[in-house]
Order: structure tokens, then C-alpha cells, then sequence
């Protein structure tokens, strides 16, 4: 094989490995992140997410929520916002107060941070 072909298929190899390893990591979730993704299936995406209640003012979207302004104040989420917002309830929102422990809302929160992947 000729030393340019062999260093081309060396580099297009190594590329496809980490291109396949970057995607693997940026997909898995902890543990912790697991549960929170399960509870935010069950919990909160049938509004959040679908709708499924026909709400005239559909809940807001929660994927990014660390990452934009989501609060009335302008200010970025913070765990504790959220923690509150889960945890008394929020505009047409129940309170979800006494329906989740506190190792599942770590795991809900450490779920959002995931940006909802």
C-alpha cells in the first residue's frame, strides 16, 4: 500500500472513532440522570411535552431551561427556582409538594441539566 493511502485510512479510522465516541458520550446518561428522565416521562411531559391535557395556555417548553431567562425576573433557573416551581406549584402548575423525595428530585433536576437529551 502506498504511504499516503495508508496514512489517509489511519486518519479517516481515527476520525470515525472519535466521532463515534464523542456521540456515545454526549448520549449517556448517569445513573441519577436515568431516573430523572423516567420521572420527567411520567411526571411532567404529558404537559410539558404533549399537551395531552388541552391546556389553552400550553405549559412551557423545559428543554434548555438552565441555559435561557426563564424566570419573571429575567434571571437564568437556578435549582432552587426550580425546586420551588416543582415543589409549590406555578400559574396554572399544582403543586407537586410531597409527590417526590428528595433523592427524586435530585435525580429530575440532574435530568433538566441535561438540557432534556
Amino acid at each position: 500500500m502506498h504511504p499516503a493511502r495508508h496514512l489517509s485510512s489511519a486518519v479517516l479510522c481515527f476520525g470515525a472513532a472519535l466521532l463515534q465516541a464523542g456521540c456515545h458520550a454526549a448520549g449517556a446518561l448517569t445513573p441519577q440522570e436515568v431516573e430523572g428522565k423516567h420521572l420527567y416521562e411520567v411526571r411532567c411531559a404529558h404537559c410539558h411535552e404533549e399537551n395531552d391535557l388541552a391546556l389553552k395556555k400550553a405549559p412551557p417548553d423545559l428543554h434548555g431551561i438552565f441555559e435561557r431567562k426563564t424566570l419573571p425576573s429575567g434571571s437564568a433557573a437556578t435549582d432552587a427556582a426550580v425546586r420551588q416551581n416543582v415543589l409549590t406549584g406555578r400559574g396554572m402548575m399544582p403543586s407537586f409538594n410531597g409527590r417526590f423525595s428528595e433523592e427524586q428530585m435530585a435525580a429530575l433536576l440532574a435530568y433538566l441539566h441535561t438540557g432534556l437529551r
